[in-house]
């Protein structure tokens, strides 16, 4: 087998970070859909067994499931755009605590999703709320103490993730900043109206986007560097050089 040029290898890594970008962007977008699309009502009422039952519970829980692959996915993006940087080291650690992390919260999102379905589903068949009485077995037994490491670990990720971007002196320090913030109120925004969960994932998708697409934190000043380089004493730029600037 023989090994791969640089130039290949170069373009791979291009080609990864651009993914993860778009993983991270869609994320955000799925996890600012999640909360405004999922019903929400009295779930102990006949109106909670319609909800539960009813398809945009599973479409939102879907798509936050999605939303939440895709974030373990953009990490990677971000560990190989912050190689040969301060916060490389640290990026790792953040892209495997991400992965656990995510692994542990869809657990419990499947039974979120498809066990309070199927029991809205016979409720609604029944025209009881008897069924109901089972959500809180479903919700807070074992399956809880999963769920809060997951998301412990989710909220452990982003940060360890935004203080990479603050040592790499590659990115917009401050890019990370909302996207750690969003992650670590995770938690806390479950026991918010719907109203408050909508702002948390708006929070949430404008960290995401941040990330997804930041200002280099050095390029202005390359720009900067470069057009005083290339200006002749008359002012004037060649169009070759014009041309290396747009290029760059």
């Amino acid at each position: 087998m023989t090994a791969a040029s640089p130039s290949r290898e170069r373009a791979a890594s291009s080609s990864a970070v651009r993914l993860g970008a778009l993983s991270l962007a869609l994320s955000g977008i799925l996890f600012l859909l999640y909360p405004a699309l999922r019903p929400f009502s009295n779930e102990a009422s006949f109106q909670g067994a319609l909800a539960f039952a009813s398809p945009s519970w599973v479409l939102a829980h879907m798509l936050a499931a999605v939303g939440f692959i895709l974030l373990a996915l953009s990490l990677l993006g971000l560990r190989i755009a912050l190689q040969k940087t301060a916060g490389e080291r640290l990026a790792s650690v953040a892209l495997v605590v991400t992965w656990i992390g995510v692994g542990l919260t869809l657990l419990y999102y499947g039974a979120e999703t498809f066990a309070l379905h199927a029991l809205g589903q016979q409720a609604v068949t029944q025209h009881s709320t008897e069924l109901l009485t089972l959500v809180d077995a479903i919700r807070y037994g074992p399956a809880i103490f999963v769920f809060a490491v997951g998301l412990l670990l989710l909220a452990v990720g982003p940060i360890l993730a935004a203080i990479a971007i603050w040592r790499s002196g590659t990115l917009s320090r401050w890019s990370g900043i909302p996207f750690a913030l969003g992650f670590a109120l995770y938690i806390p925004q479950f026991f918010g109206t719907q109203p408050i969960r909508v702002a948390h994932g708006l929070l949430v998708a404008l960290g995401c986007l941040w990330v997804a697409c930041p200002r280099d934190a050095q390029r202005d000043e390359s720009e900067e560097a470069i057009k005083k380089a290339v200006v002749h004493p008359s002012g004037q730029e060649t169009r070759d050089e014009r041309r290396k600037c747009m290029y760059k």
